[in-house]
């Protein structure tokens, strides 16, 4: 082989926080305290707090690949953990709050996790599994207000003892970085390993023109949680490139967003869509109260958003909805919704239905989608089947060596989403595998009924999921929320989806509901909701239209 003569530098998380400090130590971090508060800090003060965290975790004991867990909702003092821990050669490792405590105590145990930072408020939370997590040494209290358990220890004051340098190692780009769990919705959660050169890789893409765009101009408000697969990578990526970081801590109520969207002027913010949708509402009742002209695009990722929503705040908001897609196997970025230069003179419409697909893969990523015999489909914007990846930031294992079955034997990862792909490599999701509707023997997308429905005027959220069926084995129910002080008939939905979808996709049966359950991520719990509703199909009587 005949080599290259370029130096063999290491893509790790260590150069970030050398390039913040070096370049942008005065760019500016603000986070929303629990009281409300507005917390003020630079880039050069994070990098000293967290060369002080990095001694203070030496000192207790953490070693290389030790894991080091965080329980905390989006603020400085997190990501100074998301800096310091990956780049003395430790391994973060975030735990999502809004998982029940049998399962955080799974995940704690699984990963092995010695030391815990924790938010004063979530003590409650860790309390009721903490002390049955056998490898679990210390936990850190994060937070200003009131004494520490003698059994913990108090964030501030840990650091305080502290020198603020480091000398951070030099690390094996292949080695571990991060971890994060899956949902765990079908069986345990899985754990998957970021590596230093993973998340370098996606931190790089994610900042691309045609990806998310993001430069040192950017203000940039990650709504979607740190403890959710690095929040899509956007603390990464506002480091490297030094853009202004908006933290909004435990509040995430569509006023406070909108009131820091408007008061720090963001420019970019990432959410799940039931995020937005709350948010649209809210700017339809009082469209001038809230200042959001210096908003360049909101990423919407998770699961599907709704095309009236993406219209919806580009019609009467003027507000670009840039749709994306990914899993936590994937850092988690896999594509993005852009048009291209060849959408330039299409109609509105035809914009509208690029935008609200879940695009193509960003640079890196590949993709195929199989039937269930595991042949290649063609990509003819018809054919539906499994969507499989694969890519320097793509998963090749879960920890322990669990799933096995998610990968196949040439090497791609089975995302478990049902998709079709167009001849442009648009790719667009029908359902989940384990949520896709069976009718007959005929494949109904629930997403694509969900989207017609949340197009409704008097509909703001639609969740259809599979209720049993004694003879068509499963038949599609859609559980409804109204907007404020709206309603419809059960006639006027069916309606409303005629001549869109064939007559056997119809509903059997709405549901009004106050709100639709969801997951600890944002994503409706369809499980959940067949779990109340799933056997209504099955009493005497009940027929389909």
């Amino acid at each position: 082989m005949f080599e290259g003569t370029m130096m063999d530098f290491p893509l790790t998380t260590g150069h970030l926080l050398e390039r913040v400090r070096t370049f942008f130590g005065a760019g500016e971090v603000v986070s929303r305290q629990a009281d409300r508060s507005i917390h003020r800090t630079t880039y050069g003060a994070l990098y000293l707090r967290a060369s002080r965290l990095a001694n203070a975790l030496v000192r207790l004991g953490i070693r290389p690949g030790d894991r080091v867990a965080t329980l905390s909702w989006n603020h400085a003092r997190h990501l100074e953990a998301y800096l310091a821990v990956p780049s003395m050669g430790s391994v973060l490792h975030t735990l999502n709050l809004r998982l029940h405590p049998t399962e955080l105590r799974y995940i704690a145990t699984h990963a092995e996790d010695k030391v815990v930072l924790c938010d004063r408020s979530l003590l409650p939370l860790l309390e009721k599994f903490v002390k049955d997590v056998p490898t679990v040494k210390h936990v850190v209290v994060i937070g200003d207000d009131g004494e520490v358990d003698a059994s913990m220890l108090d964030y501030e004051k840990l650091l305080a003892k502290e020198p603020e340098h480091f000398d951070f190692p030099t690390l094996d780009e292949k080695s571990a970085a991060l971890i994060c769990y899956t949902s765990g919705t079908t069986g345990n959660p899985k754990g998957v390993v970021y590596s230093h050169r993973s998340t370098v890789l996606h931190t790089m893409a994610v900042c691309m023109n045609d990806v998310l765009g993001i430069g040192e101009a950017d203000t940039v408000l990650p709504v979607v949680p740190m403890f959710h697969a690095n929040a899509w990578g956007l603390p990464y990526s506002a480091v490297l490139t030094g853009a202004k970081l908006v933290f909004p801590g435990p509040h995430l109520d569509a006023i406070s967003l909108l009131e820091l969207m408007a008061g720090e002027n963001v420019t970019m913010a990432g959410g799940v869509p039931t995020i937005w949708l709350g948010i649209l509402a809210l700017l339809d009742e009082s469209p001038k109260k809230w200042d959001l002209s210096a908003m360049r695009r909101m990423a919407i990722g998770g699961s599907a958003a709704p095309p009236s929503m993406i219209e919806g705040f580009a019609k009467r908001h003027g507000l670009e909805v840039i749709h994306a897609w990914g899993m936590t196997e994937m850092n988690p970025v896999g594509t993005v919704a852009r048009l291209r230069r060849e959408h330039a003179g299409a109609s509105d419409a035809e914009k509208l239905a690029v935008r609200s697909s879940q695009g193509y893969p960003v640079p890196f990523v590949e993709q195929r989608h199989t039937s269930d015999t595991g042949a290649i489909l063609p990509w003819d914007g018809k054919s539906m089947g499994e969507l499989e990846v694969r890519g320097p930031w793509v998963v090749k294992g879960y920890l322990g060596g669990e799933g096995k079955d998610r990968f196949t034997a040439d090497g791609w990862f089975k995302t478990g989403d049902v998709v079709t792909i167009d001849a442009a490599g648009y790719m667009r999701i029908c359902d989940r595998s384990k949520d896709v509707i069976k009718s007959g023997g005929e494949w109904i997308s629930s997403v694509d009924l969900e989207n017609a429905l949340m197009a409704h005027p008097a509909v703001l959220e639609a969740a259809v999921f599979a209720g049993r069926h004694p003879k068509w084995d499963e038949r599609p129910l859609a559980a409804i929320v109204w907007k404020k002080n709206a309603t419809a008939t059960e006639a006027e939905l069916r309606t409303h989806l005629e001549g869109r979808f064939p007559k056997f996709w119809m509903p059997d049966a709405f549901i009004v509901v106050e709100q639709v359950p969801r997951t600890s991520t944002g994503k409706f719990l369809k499980t959940k909701l067949r779990e109340l509703y799933g056997e209504m199909l099955m009493k005497p009587g009940v027929t389909s239209p």
